[in-house]
């Protein structure tokens, strides 16, 4: 369908722009979810809507805050794993066996949270990119 249609388009245009000019469509097509500038300019030459996207500050804001934290909680989670790992080298010593456990359980817990927050955030993202 899009070869056929593409096929009947053989005639050109050709506009000349200001550096400003330019810049504001430029500005327009991107704020909307056309793909192509050329696109963007059949649809509004010829009237047919255009879906334009909004961007909202604070949610992006959010966004890149709990992609950091993330980021950070995830370092926290390697770090853990790692103390973990040395600490099974110690399990000759009975005091540290005990302690050993409720680390573990300790351990399992903060993961989980990780894991629920990863997959919030990337659904919040998702949503957001999508919009």
């Amino acid at each position: 369908m899009m070869e056929r249609e593409n096929s009947n388009r053989t005639r050109k245009i050709t506009l000349r722009l200001t550096a400003e000019e330019y810049v504001k469509i430029e500005q327009k097509w991107k704020a909307s979810t056309c793909r192509k500038l050329s696109d963007y300019l059949r649809k509004h030459l010829f009237d047919k809507s255009i879906t334009t996207t909004y961007r909202n500050q604070s949610l992006d804001d959010f966004i890149e805050e709990t992609t950091v934290l993330r980021k950070e909680l995830n370092a926290i989670g390697i770090n853990l794993n790692q103390t973990v790992k040395k600490l099974h080298t110690l399990q000759q010593i009975p005091e540290f066996k005990v302690w050993i456990i409720s680390f573990e359980i300790d351990k399992k817990i903060i993961n989980d949270k990780i894991d629920l927050i990863e997959r919030h955030t990337s659904k919040i993202t998702e949503k957001w990119l999508q919009s």
